[in-house]
């Protein structure tokens, strides 16, 4: 699997532990920054992660900052992109199963690269249930459509 990765200054340690562990499992991983602990605006890497699984050139996303929020906020605002934060075992997987998630968010306050590596596991392994689930996934990418449609000629 390809997979994309990002963060914010606050999460690049993290980022650079689960990087090496997802790699290890055999995945593909295409960092997309940051490369240091100076400070940085999460939305930049947010966007990076997710315009490029929206586009399909990765399979999932995974993105890190201090609580995972400011990360998840900010990629979900990439239509196509269905992001959750991550938190425990059942949640992952109910996320991915339920919701057809390609983004997990995790904050590096709350999450030991252990944890996080396991997490990672779940998400990647997890396929999506379809099914009654399908119809609401699609009613999420309607509401994307009818967003972009409202945002048309309000230059105001």
């Amino acid at each position: 699997m390809k997979v994309a990765i990002g963060a914010d200054h606050a999460g690049y340690a993290l980022k650079e532990e689960l990087k090496a562990r997802i790699a290890a499992r055999g995945h593909e991983v295409v960092d997309l920054g940051t490369s240091s602990a100076d400070s940085t605006d999460y939305p930049d890497y947010a966007a990076q992660v997710g315009r490029r699984v929206a586009e399909g050139l990765v399979d999932r996303g995974i993105l890190v900052c201090s609580t995972g929020v400011g990360m998840s906020i900010a990629a979900n605002k990439i239509p196509g992109v269905r992001a959750a934060i991550a938190f425990n075992e059942d949640e992952v997987r109910l996320t991915r199963a339920h919701n057809d998630a390609n983004v997990i968010a995790f904050g590096a306050r709350y999450t030991e690269p252990e944890a996080g590596a396991h997490l990672i596991d779940i998400f990647l392994e997890t396929p999506f249930d379809g099914g009654r689930h399908q119809r609401r996934v699609d009613k999420i990418t309607a509401l994307e459509i009818t967003a972009g449609e409202a945002g048309e000629g309000n230059e105001g």
